[in-house]
């Protein structure tokens, strides 16, 4: 079976001779002009290595592509730009990429870090992609950040559905409150207990949870922190 590849890129030069280029080394490969388009192509199919520009034409550019992605997938990325200083390598890093390639580059050193990447990452391609959450009445697409409650949206504040994100995408796991202040707010917020509490219970009104029939989808452990259930 051939290995898919995602390569983004606004210049349509550049996507053609990536295309053409990888496709003679045997890779299967798909493109995208935006981030909104690599984004959504990452959640409908599974891939083994993106390709992504950092500097887009339209926003959302190449590192909040990067951050967003992360938020749901493990698939490897290589970030490509024109910047060869340290701090632009390190905010591609930072934001979840694997690997960084300065451009003007060669293809065989790009198919040499493919490569390497592939060698080194164990790939469950099956369950690599998850972009979307469903339990019970509750929706949540996580590339376009949407929470829906019986067909109807939900407007959450970001810490909010950073909040939710990160419970949902860790279903069934026991989430300390030491971790979700330091994954949410940030590790100088680590021992604000309260902070959790009153957005846990907003969550909860938002989410229409209601106890008395049976519905609830964030549970709490006493003295631990939070666990997020598809069904009780």
């Amino acid at each position: 079976m051939k290995r898919k590849l995602l390569v983004v890129d606004d210049e349509p030069q550049i996507r053609k001779q990536l295309k053409i280029g990888l496709e003679g080394h045997g890779y299967e490969v798909v493109t995208a002009s935006h981030g909104v388009e690599a984004m959504t192509l990452t959640a409908q199919q599974p891939l083994d290595v993106i390709v992504l520009d950092i500097s887009l034409g339209t926003p959302p550019d190449g590192l909040e592509v990067c951050r967003r992605i992360r938020e749901w997938s493990k698939v490897p990325i290589i970030m490509l730009s024109v910047h060869d200083e340290e701090k632009t390598k390190v905010a591609a890093l930072m934001a979840g990429a694997d690997d960084y390639l300065t451009k003007p580059f060669g293809l065989e050193e790009l198919h040499a870090r493919i490569i390497a990447i592939l060698r080194r990452v164990v790939m469950e391609p099956a369950a690599n992609t998850r972009a979307e959450v469903r339990a019970g009445d509750l929706y949540i697409d996580l590339v376009n950040r949407q929470v829906l409650v019986q067909d109807e949206e939900i407007h959450l504040t970001p810490k909010e559905y950073e909040l939710l994100r990160l419970l949902a995408t860790h279903p069934g796991r026991v989430m300390t409150h030491r971790a979700i202040l330091s994954a949410v707010w940030g590790p100088e917020y680590a021992d604000m207990d309260h902070y959790v509490r009153v957005f846990v219970n907003q969550l909860r009104k938002k989410l229409r949870e209601n106890p008395a029939r049976n519905i609830r989808y964030i549970l709490n452990e006493p003295g631990v922190g939070y666990r997020f259930v598809v069904e009780e």
